[in-house]
C-alpha cells in the first residue's frame, strides 16, 4: 500500500476520474461498456489499446478506493488480469503491469480475505521482482511489495519463513533506495513493521531494538504535516506498545499514547485510515488503564474502538479486527464494572468478528480465542453450563486453526487448559482435568525455557497438579505442582518486574501444600515469600495493593494454624493497608474490603468484642455497596453479609438482623440463577431458613429450608469436594421437618443423607465427627420411632469416645445407652448411661451454656432408674437435678417449656410415688406453663399439651373433678388434632386420648365414650409396627377397653379379644421389663372375668399365678402394691367359692389388709372399690372381717373428699361412691355381728361428712404447740374462707401438718374420725337415736349417755320400701296441702281437699294421723320402749336420721309432750355445739326482717314486720344488745355483718332451697341473697343460737340425705349451737306467734337465754299452734337442731 499506491496515483488521468465524478450515477453502465470492449485479441492488440485499457483499471481502483464500492475493487482486478494476460512475457510493461494487478488482488484480499486473492497478488509481485532488473530504479518498489505480500501471509498462515522472507525483501529494498528518496521513509516503515512481527512470534529484544530505530528513520524523514506521517506514528507506536511490555517502563506506554494521539489528529476525519488509527488509540489507552486503573482512560479507549468500528464498512476487511478491539475494551470495562450489557456486547462484537472473518484466515484463531473468552467470562458470571461448553468449542476450533509450529498455539492451549479446569471445578470429572493437564503440558512443551509466557503456564500447571492431588490424593501431584512453581520462580531473575509475581506464585504453591500436608514450614515458606513480593513492590505500584492482600491471606491462616493473635493482628493490618491503597472506584476495592471483614470476623471469634462483628458487618456492607446488581462477585459478597447479619443475630438475638440475613441469602441466590456457585449460596439461605424456623417455629421457614438444601445437593457432583457438607445440611433440614411432622419418610431421607455425607468424608476430616454425630442422631430418632435395635446399636457404634468435644459426646452415648435400656432392659445400660450422664456433668464449668443440657439428661436417667426400681432417692435425684435446669433458665429462654415440661414429669413421678398433691399441682401447674410458652403451630406442642393432658388426668383420678378429664380430653384431642397421621408420636397421643374417653366412660357410663375409646386405642396399636417398644402397652390398653365393654355388654368376642391382647402384650415385655407387672395383672383381670363367665377352672388358675407373679414384681413400697395385692385378692374370691379353701379364704383377707396398709392409693376410688368388695365378700363368708373392711373403706373417705376441692365437686364425689347406702350397709352389717361400736363409728363417718370438714377447719388448737397451732389455724383459715389462691396445695400442706402432728404423742387421733369412746358424749344432754335404713334391714341404735355402750332397737316392721312410701305420702300430702314459699299466699288461706287425692274416703288430716300413726308404731315406739326399758321416760332426745329415714317428721308422732324433740346431722356436730366455749362477749341480739326484697314491694313478706317488732318488744334487758334491721336495711352485707357479730340471730325472710346444687340455697334479702357456701365460710365465732323464720330451712338434697344439706344444717357447721327451722313451708300467719312464744320462753323472769332452752321453747310455740287448731301441715315443719 505504500509505494506503488502512490504511483498509481501519480499515473491516473484526471480526465477519466473527471468524467467518472460528473456522471456518477453512469459508472455502471461505463463499467459493462469498457469491460466488453476489454475482449481483445491477443494477436492483434495494440499496446496504445492496452494502455488505454489500464487507465480505465486505474480509475476503477481509485473509485473504490473514493468510494468502497467492491463492484469498482472487481472491475480493476478483471481489467488488470486481462492486461497481463495480453502482455507478452518479454514486454517491458510487463512487470509493471504485474504489480498493479498485485495491488488489486491485495486490496481485495484486504478487502474479503480471499486466500487465493493474497496467494496470487505475493504470485504477481514475486514475477514482476523477477522481471525487475537488479539496477532498476523501481526495484526497490517492487521488493517492498513484495515483503508486504510475504508478511501478510505470515499474518494470515503463520509461516515463518514468509516472515523471514518479507524481512529479507525489505532490507533489500531500503539497501536500493538511496537516502534522499522519497520513498524511503515507507521503505524503513514497513521494515519497522515487520520487525515488529518477528519479535512478537520470537521475542527478541533486538528485533523490538531495530523496529523502533527503523520507526523512528521512517517518522524522522516524513514532514510533520504530511498526510502519511499518521502510519508512521501508528506503526512506531505499536513498537513502543511492545517495549513497555517489556520493560514495564511507563515513558514507553507514554510515547506509544503520544504517536497514536498525534497519528489520529493529523487524519481528517473522512479519511479511510482514521478507523485504524482510532483502533491504535484505543489499545494505547487500554494499556495505560490497565497500568493506571484510571476509568477515563478505559472509556475513552471503549469510544476510539467504538468511533473504529462505526467507520468501517459492514463487508469491510478490518472491521473483524476492529470488532475485536472493541470486544477488548467491552470486556475491560465489564471487569471494572460488572455490568452485564459490557459482557453481552463485547461477546456479540467477538461473535460477529469471528463471522466475518474466512474460515482460512490467519486472524480467524485468535478472534476465536477472543470468543472463548468472553463465554467464559459470561460462564464465571452466570455460571450457564452452555456457555463454558461453548467457550470450550471456540478454543478448541482456534487450536485446530493453529499451526503446531505457531508461536499462538502455546497460549491457546494454555487458555484452552484453563477452560478445562473450570469444568473440572464445576463438574469434577476427570477427564476434563486430565485433558486439562495434557494441553498445558503440550504448551510447556511448545514453549521455550526462555519464553516470558512460559512462567504463567509453569504455574496453572502447578494448580492443575494440586487439583489432581486433591482428587486422587497422590503425593506426587502435590510436589509436582509445587515444582513446577518453582521452577516458574527460578526462571524470573531477581530485577525483573514481574519476579513479584512469580513470589506471589511460589507463595501459593506452598501454601497449597501447607493445606494438603498440614506442614507449617510451608506455611511460613508461603508467608516469606508473600512478604518478598510485597517488599519487592514499589508504594505507588498498582499491584501493591494485591500482595498485601496475599501477605494478609497467609497471616490469617498461620492464626488459624497456631492461634497467635499478633498473626490475626498482621493479616488485619495488611488488609487494612490494601484497603487504604485501593481508590474508592478501583474495582479491586470490593474485594479488598470484603477480605477485611473477613479478618474482623476472625478476631470477633476470638475475643468477642462486638465491635469487630460491626466493623466486619459495616465492611462487608460497603463491599456489597460497591458491587454493581449483576457483578459475578455480589452474590458471594451478599452471603458473607448475610452470614455477619446471622452472626450478630446470634449474639444479640434481634430478629431484624435474622430477617436481614435471610434478604442478603435470597439477593444473592438471585443473582445467580445458573452460576457454578448456587449450591453454595443455596445452602446457606437454607441455613438461615433454619434459624428463622428455629426462632418462630415456621414452618414455612422449614420447607423453605430443605428445598434450598435439596436444590443445593442437586446441584452438587457426586464427587464435588463441597456435597458432604451440603448432604449434611440437607440430613438435619430433614431430621427437623420429622421432628415437627413426624412424616417417616423425612426420617429414613434424613438417615440417607447423613450416611452419604460420612461416606464422602474422610476418616481424618474434622467435619467427619460432626456427621457422624448427625448420623447417629438420626439412628436414634429412627430407633424410637420404629423401634428397630439395629438403629439404636448403630447411634451406639457412631458415637466416638475420644473427641475433644468429650462432654457433648459422653452426653450423646448416655442418650443412646438409655434408648438401649429402654427397649432390651438391661440395667447395665441404664447404669452406663447414669454413669456418662454424670461424666458429661463432671467436665462441664458451672458458667457453660450446656450444663443446663447435661442436667437434664442426668434427671431423665435417675427417672428411668427410679421407674426400674423404686428407689425414692432416684426419684429425688431426678427432680433436684430437673428444679436446677429450672434456675439456670430465664423466663425468655427458648427451651424454657421444654424444661418445664422435664420438670412436670418428676414431679409427677413423685406425686405417683408419695401420694403428695402438692407434687401433682406442681406438675399440672408447670406443664400448663410449658404449653403456655408453646406457640400453637410449634412441632412440640402436641407433646406439651400431652404432659398436661396426663397430669390433668392422675389429678382427676385423684381428686374427681370432672373438669380436669374434660381439659384433659381436650387437650388430649388438639394434640392429636396437630398430629400428622404419619407421625412417630400418633399412637401415643391415640392412646393417651383413649385413657380419657375411658375414663370419661367409667365416670358417666356414656357407650358413645367406651366405642370411641376403643377406636383410638385400636388404630394406635394398628399404628405401631409388631416390634415397637410400645405396642405392648398399647396392647395392654386395648385390652383394658374390651374388658370394660364386656363388662358393660357381655359380650363373649370382647372378653376374648381382652385375654388375647393381654397375652400378646405380656409376650411382647421382656422378663425384666419394669411394666411387665401390669401385663400380668390386666391378663389375670381378664382370665378371672373368663372364668366367672365359663367357669373352666385353668383360666382361674392362670389368673392366680398371674396375679401372684404381679405381687412378686411390686416392691412393697411401690405405690402400685396396693391395686396389685386386690387385684389377687379378688381372683382368690373366686377360687375360695370354687373350692372352699381355708388357705385361700386368708389369704384373700391377708391380700386385703395388707393392701389398705400401704401408704399410697393412686387411685383411692379404685380402693374405695376394692374395700366394697372385701366388705361384701366378708359379709358373705367371714362376716368378722367386715367392719375391718369397711373402716378400710371409709378411712379412704378424706382423699376421696379431698378438702381442698369445692363442696359441689365433693358433693358429686358422695354421689358417685354412692355413700349413702355403702353406709347404710356397712352398718348393718356390723349390726348383724352385734358389733355396735363399729357401727356406730361407721355411721358416723358416713354421714355429713362435708359439714364435718368444715368443723375440723375451726378446731380446738389449745393444746398444740403454739407454732403448730398458728401454723394450722392460718391454712385451716385459708381453706374456711375459700381465699386460698391454691386450695390443694394449701389442703395438702395442711395434710402433712396433721401427719406431723399426728406422729406426736397424744396427738394420734388429731382430727381424724373419733372413736367411740368419744362419740358417745354426745348423749351428755339426752340419748340420741341413730336410725338406719338398709334393703335388708332398718334398725336404730341408741347411745343412751356417755358411758352406756350403744344399744340396738330392731326395727322389723320397717323396710325400704316402706319408708320411701311415706316419704312420697308425705310428699304428695304437702302437694295438696299447697305448702309455698313464705309470701306466696295469704296468711289466712284455708286447707281443703285437693284435686286428684283421694278425698271421698280419707282427709287431708286422716292422711297425716295415718302417716303419723305409721311411724309412731313401727320406728318411734320401739325405741321409747328401749328408753323406757333403760328407765328413761322424758326429757331431751336427740334424732340423729339417715337414708331414707331423713326428713320424715319423726318429733311430731304422738305422744309429742314426753320427750323434747331435737334433731342433729351428725354425733360430732352435737359434740362441736356441746364443746363450745360461750363467747366472752356481751349477747347481741340480730333480728333481721326481710318485709320485701326490691324495689315497689318486690316478694313482700306480710308480717315480717310485726314478728320483728315483737320480738324487739320481748327483749327488756339493758344488758343484751339488740340490733334490726327491717325492710330495706337487710341487704346481704348487712346481714352478713350482723351474722359474724351477733350472738342470737333471727331470721324472718324467704328461704330457698336448690335442689341441683344446695350450696347455693340461700336467704332472699334485700337487693341480694345469701348463700349457704358463703354461710359456711363466715367466721362467726360469737354465734349460739339462730330462728330461721324462713321456708324450708330444714329440707335436704334428695340425693344427699346424708349430708343435711339445707340452711338449718349449714348454720350449725358454720358456727351456731343451735336452730330453729322448718321442713317445708311456713304459713306467714305463723310466723310472728312462734317468734313471739319462743323468744318470751327463752326471756322469760329476765334471764339471759340459753341455746339449750331453744328446743324447749320450739316445744311450748308448737303447742301454742296446735292447741289453736293448726292443721298438721302448720306445726310439723318446725324443728329444732343442734344443742
Amino acid at each position: 500500500m505504500a509505494n506503488c499506491h502512490v504511483a498509481y496515483q501519480w499515473s491516473f488521468p484526471a480526465f477519466l476520474y473527471s468524467q467518472m465524478q460528473v456522471d456518477n450515477t453512469t459508472s455502471d453502465e461505463m463499467l459493462l461498456s469498457e469491460s466488453g470492449q476489454g475482449i481483445l485479441d491477443k494477436e492483434s492488440v495494440t499496446d496504445l489499446e492496452l494502455k488505454e485499457k489500464e487507465q480505465i483499471g486505474y480509475a476503477f481502483a481509485q473509485r473504490y478506493r473514493d468510494t468502497g464500492d467492491l463492484n469498482d475493487l472487481d472491475a480493476a482486478v478483471r481489467i488488470h488480469q486481462d492486461i497481463v494476460e495480453l502482455t507478452p512475457a518479454d514486454h517491458l510493461n510487463r512487470p509493471g503491469r504485474l504489480h498493479n494487478l498485485a495491488i488489486s488482488l491485495k486490496d481485495r484480499y484486504e478487502r474479503l480475505g480471499g486466500l487465493r486473492d493474497l496467494e496470487a497478488a505475493l504470485q504477481r509481485n514475486q514475477e514482476a521482482v523477477d522481471l525487475m532488473p537488479i539496477d532498476h530504479p523501481d526495484r526497490a518498489c517492487w521488493l517492498v511489495s513484495l515483503a508486504i505480500s510475504f508478511r501478510d501471509r505470515y499474518r494470515r498462515l503463520g509461516d515463518m519463513n514468509d516472515l523471514e522472507a518479507a524481512l529479507q525483501k525489505g532490507e533489500e529494498a531500503v539497501d536500493l533506495m538511496p537516502a534522499d528518496h522519497p520513498d524511503r521513509a515507507d521503505q524503513l516503515h514497513d521494515l519497522a513493521i515487520s520487525f515488529t512481527d518477528r519479535y512478537q512470534m520470537l521475542g527478541d529484544i533486538e528485533d523490538l531494538d531495530t523496529a523502533l530505530r527503523k520507526g523512528q528513520e521512517a517518522l524522522d524523514l516524513i514532514p510533520a504535516g504530511h498526510l502519511n506521517r499518521a502510519r508512521y506514528l501508528h506503526g512506531l507506536a505499536i513498537a513502543f506498545t511492545h517495549q513497555y511490555r517489556q520493560s514495564k517502563d511507563m515513558k514507553d506506554l507514554e510515547a506509544a499514547l503520544q504517536k497514536d494521539q498525534e497519528a489520529l489528529g493529523i487524519t481528517p476525519e473522512d479519511h479511510t485510515d482514521r478507523a485504524y488509527w482510532l483502533q491504535g488509540l484505543g489499545m494505547s489507552l487500554i494499556n495505560r488503564y490497565h497500568r493506571l486503573g484510571d476509568r477515563k482512560d478505559l472509556e475513552a479507549a471503549l469510544q476510539r474502538n467504538q468511533e473504529a468500528v462505526n467507520l468501517t464498512p459492514v463487508d469491510h476487511p478490518e472491521r473483524a479486527s476492529r470488532l475485536q478491539a472493541l470486544a477488548a475494551s467491552l470486556r475491560n470495562q465489564y471487569q471494572r464494572l460488572g455490568d452485564m450489557k459490557d459482557l453481552e456486547a463485547a461477546l456479540q462484537s467477538n461473535q460477529e468478528a469471528v463471522n466475518l472473518t474466512p474460515v482460512d484466515h490467519p486472524g480467524r484463531a485468535g478472534r476465536l480465542e477472543n470468543l472463548a473468552k468472553s463465554f467464559h467470562d459470561r460462564y464465571q458470571r452466570l455460571g450457564d453450563m452452555k456457555d463454558l461448553e461453548a467457550a470450550l468449542q471456540k478454543y478448541e476450533e482456534a487450536i485446530a486453526l493453529t499451526p503446531a509450529d505457531h508461536p499462538k498455539r502455546a497460549s491457546r492451549l494454555y487458555n484452552l487448559a484453563v477452560s478445562l479446569s473450570g469444568r473440572y471445578q464445576k463438574l469434577g470429572d476427570m477427564k476434563d482435568l486430565e485433558a486439562a493437564l495434557q494441553k498445558n503440558q503440550e504448551a510447556l512443551d511448545l514453549t521455550p525455557a526462555d519464553n516470558p509466557g512460559r512462567p504463567s503456564q509453569l504455574t496453572i500447571h502447578a494448580i492443575l497438579l494440586s487439583d489432581q492431588y486433591q482428587r486422587l490424593g497422590d503425593v506426587k501431584d502435590l510436589e509436582a505442582a509445587l515444582q513446577k512453581a518453582q521452577e516458574a520462580m527460578d526462571l524470573t531473575p531477581e530485577d525483573h518486574p514481574d519476579r513479584a509475581i512469580q513470589l506471589q506464585t511460589l507463595a501459593v504453591s506452598f501454601w497449597n501444600r501447607y493445606q494438603e500436608v498440614g506442614d507449617v514450614k510451608d506455611l511460613e515458606a508461603a508467608l516469606q515469600r508473600y512478604r518478598e513480593a510485597v517488599d519487592l513492590t514499589l508504594a505507588d505500584n498498582p499491584d501493591r495493593a494485591d500482595r498485601l492482600y496475599s501477605l494478609a491471606v497467609s497471616f490469617l491462616h498461620r492464626y488459624e494454624r497456631l492461634g497467635d493473635a499478633m498473626d490475626l493482628e498482621a493479616a488485619l493490618q495488611r488488609y487494612q493497608e490494601a484497603v487504604d491503597l485501593t481508590l474508592a472506584d478501583n474495582p479491586d476495592r470490593a474485594d479488598r474490603l470484603y477480605s477485611l471483614a473477613v479478618s474482623f470476623s476472625h478476631r470477633y471469634e476470638r475475643l468477642g468484642d462486638i465491635m469487630d462483628l460491626e466493623a466486619a458487618l459495616q465492611r462487608y456492607q460497603e463491599a456489597v455497596d460497591l458491587t454493581l446488581a449483576d457483578n459475578p462477585d455480589r452474590a458471594d459478597r451478599l452471603y458473607s453479609l448475610a452470614v455477619s447479619f446471622l452472626h450478630r443475630y446470634e449474639r444479640l438475638g434481634d430478629i431484624m438482623d435474622l430477617e436481614a440475613a435471610l434478604q442478603r441469602h435470597k439477593e444473592a441466590l438471585d443473582l445467580i440463577p445458573d452460576h457454578p456457585e448456587r449450591a453454595d449460596q443455596l445452602h446457606g439461605l437454607a441455613v438461615s431458613f433454619l434459624h428463622r424456623y428455629w426462632r418462630l417455629g415456621d414452618i414455612m421457614d422449614l420447607e423453605a429450608a430443605l428445598q434450598r438444601g435439596q436444590e443445593a445437593v442437586d446441584l452438587t457432583p457426586v464427587d464435588h469436594p463441597d456435597r458432604a457438607s451440603r448432604l449434611q445440611g440437607l440430613g438435619s433440614s430433614f431430621a427437623n421437618r420429622y421432628q415437627r411432622l413426624g412424616n417417616i419418610k423425612d426420617l429414613d431421607s434424613a438417615v440417607q443423607k447423613y450416611q452419604e455425607a460420612v461416606d464422602l468424608t474422610p476418616t481424618d476430616d474434622p467435619h467427619r465427627e460432626g456427621r457422624l454425630q448427625g448420623l447417629a442422631m438420626s439412628f436414634e430418632n429412627r430407633y424410637q420411632r420404629l423401634g428397630d435395635l439395629k438403629d439404636l446399636e448403630g447411634a451406639v457404634d457412631l458415637t466416638p469416645s475420644d473427641h475433644p468435644d468429650r462432654a457433648r459426646q459422653l452426653h450423646n452415648l448416655a442418650v443412646s445407652f438409655r434408648d438401649q435400656y429402654r427397649t432390651l432392659g438391661d440395667m447395665k445400660d441404664l447404669e452406663a448411661a447414669l454413669q456418662r450422664d454424670q461424666e458429661a456433668l463432671d467436665l462441664t464449668q458451672a458458667d457453660d451454656p450446656d450444663r443446663v443440657n447435661w442436667l437434664q439428661s442426668l434427671a431423665i436417667s435417675f427417672t428411668d432408674q427410679y421407674q426400674r426400681l423404686g428407689h425414692t432417692k432416684d426419684l429425688e435425684a431426678a427432680l433436684q437435678r430437673d428444679q436446677e435446669v429450672m434456675e439456670l433458665t430465664p423466663a425468655d429462654h427458648p427451651e424454657r417449656a421444654n424444661r418445664l415440661e422435664n420438670l412436670g414429669i418428676s414431679l409427677s413421678d413423685r406425686y405417683k410415688r408419695l401420694g403428695g398433691i402438692k407434687d401433682l399441682e406442681a406438675a399440672v401447674q408447670r406443664h400448663q406453663e410449658a404449653v403456655n410458652l408453646t406457640p400453637l403451630d410449634h412441632p412440640d406442642r402436641p407433646g406439651r399439651l400431652q404432659s398436661l393432658a396426663v397430669s390433668l388426668r392422675d389429678r382427676y383420678r385423684r381428686l374427681g373433678d370432672m373438669e380436669d378429664l374434660e381439659a384433659a380430653l381436650q387437650g388430649d384431642q388438639e394434640a392429636l388434632d396437630q398430629t400428622p397421621a404419619d407421625h412417630p408420636d400418633r399412637s401415643s397421643q391415640l392412646q393417651n386420648l383413649a385413657i380419657c374417653f375411658t375414663r370419661r366412660y367409667r365416670r358417666l357410663g356414656d357407650m358413645t365414650d367406651l366405642e370411641t375409646a376403643l377406636q383410638r386405642y385400636q388404630d394406635a396399636v394398628n399404628l405401631s409396627p409388631p416390634d415397637h417398644p410400645d405396642r405392648s402397652n398399647q396392647l395392654q390398653n386395648l385390652a383394658l377397653c374390651f374388658t370394660d365393654r364386656y363388662q358393660r355388654l357381655g359380650d363373649m368376642k370382647d372378653l376374648e379379644a381382652s385375654v388375647q391382647n393381654f397375652q400378646e402384650a405380656l409376650n411382647l415385655t421382656p422378663e425384666e421389663h419394669p411394666d411387665r407387672s401390669h401385663r400380668l395383672g390386666g391378663l389375670a383381670v381378664s382370665l378371672r372375668d373368663r372364668y366367672q363367665r365359663l367357669g373352666d377352672v385353668r383360666d382361674l388358675e392362670v389368673a392366680l399365678q398371674r396375679g401372684q407373679e404381679d405381687v412378686d414384681l411390686t416392691p412393697e413400697d411401690h405405690p402400685n402394691r396396693s391395686r396389685v395385692l386386690q387385684s389377687l385378692a379378688l381372683s382368690l374370691e373366686d377360687y375360695y367359692r370354687k373350692f372352699q379353701n381355708t388357705e385361700n379364704l386368708e389369704r384373700v383377707h391377708s391380700c386385703y389388709d395388707e393392701s389398705f396398709k400401704t401408704q399410697a392409693h393412686p387411685n383411692p376410688e379404685t380402693s374405695w372399690q376394692a374395700a366394697v368388695m372385701w366388705a361384701s365378700f366378708s359379709e358373705e363368708f367371714q362376716p368378722t372381717y367386715c367392719s375391718t373392711a369397711f373402716s378400710a373403706a371409709f378411712n379412704l373417705l378424706p382423699e376421696l373428699l379431698w378438702i381442698g376441692h369445692s363442696i359441689p365437686m365433693r358433693q358429686d364425689t358422695i354421689r358417685r361412691l354412692d355413700l349413702g347406702n355403702i353406709t347404710s350397709t356397712a352398718t348393718r352389717a356390723c349390726i348383724r355381728v352385734s358389733d355396735l361400736i363399729s357401727a356406730v363409728q361407721l355411721f358416723e363417718q358416713g354421714l355429713a361428712t362435708i359439714f364435718q370438714q368444715i368443723m375440723q377447719l375451726k378446731p380446738d388448737l389449745d393444746k398444740l404447740p403454739p407454732e403448730q397451732a398458728d401454723k394450722l389455724q392460718k391454712l385451716s383459715s385459708e381453706l374456711y374462707s375459700g381465699m386460698a389462691n391454691n386450695p390443694s396445695n394449701v389442703a395438702q400442706e395442711r395434710q402433712e401438718l396433721l401427719q406431723a402432728i399426728r406422729r406426736q404423742p397424744d396427738f394420734e387421733h388429731f382430727l381424724l374420725p373419733q372413736p367411740y369412746r368419744v362419740l358417745h358424749h354426745a348423749s351428755q344432754g339426752g340419748p340420741v337415736v341413730l336410725l338406719n335404713s338398709d334393703e335388708n334391714d332398718c334398725d336404730g341404735i341408741i347411745i343412751l349417755n356417755p358411758v352406756s355402750n350403744p344399744v340396738h332397737v330392731p326395727l322389723p316392721n320397717v323396710t325400704l320400701e316402706l319408708l320411701q312410701y311415706q316419704q312420697s305420702t308425705l310428699k304428695e300430702l304437702l302437694n295438696l296441702c299447697g305448702v309455698r314459699t313464705r309470701g306466696e299466699s295469704p296468711a289466712t288461706r284455708v286447707f281443703g281437699y285437693r284435686e286428684g287425692f283421694n278425698f271421698r274416703t280419707k282427709s287431708i288430716e286422716e292422711h297425716f294421723v295415718e302417716l303419723l300413726t305409721w311411724l309412731w308404731k313401727n320406728v318411734v315406739e320401739p325405741v321409747y320402749q328401749v328408753l323406757a326399758s333403760h328407765n328413761i321416760h322424758k326429757g331431751r332426745l336427740w334424732w340423729l336420721p339417715s337414708s331414707s329415714f331423713t326428713g320424715l317428721p319423726l318429733h311430731a308422732c304422738p305422744p309429742t309432750d314426753q320427750f323434747i324433740h331435737s334433731y342433729t346431722a351428725s354425733l360430732s356436730s352435737l359434740l362441736e355445739a356441746r364443746g363450745k366455749k360461750p363467747s366472752n362477749t356481751q349477747y347481741k341480739i340480730g333480728v333481721v326482717g326481710v318485709t320485701h326484697t326490691g324495689h315497689r314491694g318486690k316478694n313482700y313478706l306480710e308480717g315480717v314486720k310485726e314478728e320483728a317488732n315483737n320480738i324487739c318488744s320481748i327483749i327488756k334487758d339493758p344488758n343484751l344488745a339488740i340490733k334490726c334491721l327491717i325492710g330495706e336495711e337487710a341487704t346481704p352485707a348487712a346481714v352478713k355483718n350482723q351474722l359474724q357479730n351477733c350472738s342470737w340471730v333471727h331470721l324472718a325472710c324467704h328461704g330457698v332451697q336448690d335442689l341441683k346444687d344446695p350450696t347455693k340455697s340461700h336467704l332472699l334479702l334485700y337487693d341480694g341473697e345469701l348463700d349457704l357456701e358463703t354461710i359456711l365460710r363466715m367466721p362467726l365465732s360469737n354465734a349460739e343460737f339462730v330462728f330461721l323464720a324462713a321456708c324450708q330451712t330444714a329440707m335436704g338434697d334428695v340425693h344427699l340425705l346424708n349430708e343435711s344439706f339445707h340452711l338449718g344444717g349449714g348454720f350449725i357447721a358454720a358456727g351456731f349451737r343451735g336452730a330453729i327451722g322448718t321442713l317445708w313451708s311456713m304459713s306467714d300467719q305463723d310466723g310472728p306467734l312462734v317468734a313471739q312464744t319462743v323468744y318470751s320462753h327463752l326471756f322469760q323472769h329476765g334471764r339471759q337465754p340459753q341455746a339449750s332452752d331453744a328446743a324447749e321453747a320450739l316445744q311450748v310455740a308448737v303447742n301454742r299452734l296446735k292447741a289453736q287448731n293448726a292443721p298438721y301441715e302448720r306445726w310439723i315443719p318446725f324443728i329444732h337442731m343442734g344443742v
